[in-house]
């Protein structure tokens, strides 16, 4: 059955990533944590080879990781990579400028790295979920390992992240019996739309649910 309790901040997610792959991305991509790698048909025209890596214990279809290893330890030599993504990642890694370092270290001087972080949502795959991230950490943190930063874009302002975690809040009574209940599916389908076309009007983005970061190596 389709999932449809995240329909908006994936398009929102995805059509900013679309923007600036176009716009940055050559070469060889990394993709770091890829899990199923989802995003593989979305970057085919930017990029001429597409490598995930993720760990052995990840909890997703491993068919589509190309490299076992870690954020902490991605088992490519030095200058192996022309562009870098991690989406949705850096918030379960313990050491996240640690990660940061290693995805400075795989790319080629001038490579750019495209990353997507929470900072207003709520607990997942837990327990590994340690962070939650302002821009002006982002800020801090990719300069502190040497990136030059190009863009630091919030996702959304108030009403979508409002809307996009009372639809989740909602799901939590879709079990059971009422699992097949589509009448759930409708109402969070209206609550998406009605925070879609509120955020246009309204982009208060201290309240964004999330930042797109583009970061290029020196």
């Amino acid at each position: 059955m389709m999932n449809y309790k995240n329909l908006l901040v994936y398009s929102i997610h995805d059509r900013e990533l679309t923007r600036v792959a176009k716009k940055y991305f050559v070469g060889r991509l990394i993709d770091i944590g890829c899990g199923t790698k989802p995003y593989a048909e979305l970057l085919k025209p930017y990029v001429t080879e597409h490598i995930g890596v993720d760990h052995e214990g990840t909890f997703h279809s491993k068919d589509n990781v190309d490299l076992f290893g870690t954020a902490y330890a991605i088992p490519a030599p030095d200058a192996s990579f022309d562009s870098a993504l991690c989406t949705a990642a850096l918030e379960h890694l313990e050491e996240p400028e640690q990660a940061l370092r290693e995805c400075y270290r795989v790319l080629k001087s001038g490579g750019v790295a495209i990353y997507s972080v929470p900072f207003i949502w709520h607990l997942h795959e837990e327990p590994r979920d340690f962070y939650r991230f302002t821009k002006y950490g982002l800020d801090y943190l990719f300069k502190k390992v040497g990136f030059e930063v190009i863009e630091i874009k919030a996702l959304s302002g108030f009403w979508v992240t409002f809307g996009q975690l009372f639809v989740y809040n909602l799901y939590r009574f879709n079990r059971g019996p009422l699992r097949w209940f589509r009448i759930i599916d409708a109402v969070g389908l209206m609550v998406q739309g009605i925070a879609y076309l509120l955020n246009r009007f309204d982009r208060t983005e201290q309240w964004t649910w999330a930042y797109l970061v583009v970061a290029r190596k020196k």
